[in-house]
């Protein structure tokens, strides 16, 4: 008996999940640096000068799709920092300490690091375009 599968959409599966993660992760950012949309939490100063501007540029690089496997890799070394150094000192397990959403998006941002930004994006414009002249 013949599944049908969505294995057939798969690049677009992928790239839509790299424009969604960006999307998300930037606002991460602008929370950080512009203040929208309001955090409940007051963020020491460190964290708003390193933190936000590798969320919120590198939540909109990966969501272009423009240096992706760099702005994926940034990501997710803050996010695996983030992690030890806010949630993983209360207690090791994620479920425990809160810090589910940086181990996701560490090993999300790890996997766009590995595999790159697929179709629609910058990247695969540019070497597409440089190869069909």
């Amino acid at each position: 008996m013949n599944v049908p599968t969505l294995s057939k959409y798969e690049a677009q599966i992928y790239a839509v999940l790299r424009i969604v993660a960006g999307f998300l992760f930037l606002w991460h950012g602008s929370q950080k640096l512009l203040h929208f949309p309001p955090s409940e939490h007051e963020m020491p100063l460190y964290i708003v000068a390193i933190a936000g501007p590798i969320e919120f540029l590198g939540g909109i690089l990966i969501m272009i799709g423009f240096l992706t496997r760099w702005a994926a890799f940034i990501a997710c070394g803050e996010m695996a920092f983030a992690y030890w150094s806010a949630h993983g000192l209360h207690a090791v397990l994620p479920i425990v300490n809160h810090g589910e959403l940086a181990v996701l998006y560490c090993f999300l941002f790890l996997f766009f690091a590995a595999r790159g930004s697929g179709i629609f994006s910058i990247d695969h414009y540019i070497a597409t375009r440089d190869k069909n002249p």
